[in-house]
């Protein structure tokens, strides 16, 4: 074969073939993520962003996303000329080996979607898990991201988030108050009830159903407790929980009944 027919027939086929190749691959990686950015934008802010809860919305978009650009790499490459089962073959292997290597970040994903499914909690919702408590900002494929009374941002891996026990406050709308109240042995227990209700009587925010509850529920070492129980709406807690022991505390010194110091008597046997 002499140099002319190889360069005819061999390389400038190949080379234009290869040029092909790359220009539809470019094409391709170019429309295609013209559209995944279209499809992404059309869910976050189009109807289904409207009709569906804002965690189950960021949670998608995520996946999706996710999903679509992985598609569009498979579809770039198989249009170089790589053969689909060779494809095929090395995402299994690759997959494969990423699953042993972030099996702590697949058991989160799954965590992930258990959560979206079962919705022990929502975006908004004020939670405390593993230790930490704050509003939810945003559930995402692998973390739960919170918001702390103080203003902290709090990411909290969702493995941890289904595997630990989870208290969500925000699950219903009203909560019980209870506040201890100490009172001396010798204490009038009627009175004290009766100023008891007469602060109740002056909040507003605390509901007759269920009806309150004040009794004395335990002799201590140096004092008898006295417990009442209140219920309110959700978000007038922390309202009622303050102003409660701030009037019961006034209430009761102004009528004489004191909080007892903790105290010790001691008796000194003299033997002479």
């Amino acid at each position: 074969m002499t140099w002319e027919q190889f360069l005819n027939d061999i390389l400038i086929p190949g080379v234009v073939n290869i040029a092909w190749r790359l220009l539809a691959a470019f094409v391709i990686f170019v429309v295609g993520a013209v559209i995944i950015r279209a499809i992404i934008k059309k869910l976050k802010n189009g109807r289904f962003a409207e009709k569906t809860e804002s965690t189950v919305h960021h949670f998608v978009v995520a996946f999706v996303k996710i999903a679509l650009y992985v598609m569009l790499a498979v579809l770039v490459v198989a249009t170089l000329g790589v053969p689909m089962a060779s494809i095929v073959a090395v995402i299994g292997s690759v997959g494969l080996a990423i699953s042993l290597a972030v099996q702590g970040t697949l058991s989160n994903l799954a965590s992930g979607i258990m959560i979206l499914v079962f919705k022990p909690f929502r975006e908004g919702d004020y939670i405390e898990s593993d230790g930490v408590g704050g509003t939810v900002t945003e559930l995402g494929i692998f973390y739960t991201t919170l918001c702390t009374p103080d203003n902290k941002k709090v990411v909290i891996p969702n493995g941890n988030v289904t595997s630990n026990v989870l208290t969500n406050y925000s699950a219903k709308d009203t909560r019980r108050v209870e506040i201890k109240l100490d009172m001396a042995y010798g204490t009038d227990l009627d009175f004290a009830k009766n100023i008891v209700r007469g602060v109740l009587a002056r909040h507003n925010e605390i509901l007759p159903d269920p009806a309150p509850f004040i009794r004395m529920t335990e002799m201590g070492d140096h004092a008898m407790i006295m417990t009442v129980r209140v219920w309110c709406k959700r978000e007038d807690y922390w309202t009622v929980n303050f102003n409660l022991t701030e009037d019961f505390y006034s209430s009761l010194e102004a009528e004489g009944i004191r909080v007892p110091y903790q105290q010790m008597d001691i008796h000194i046997k003299n033997d002479d």
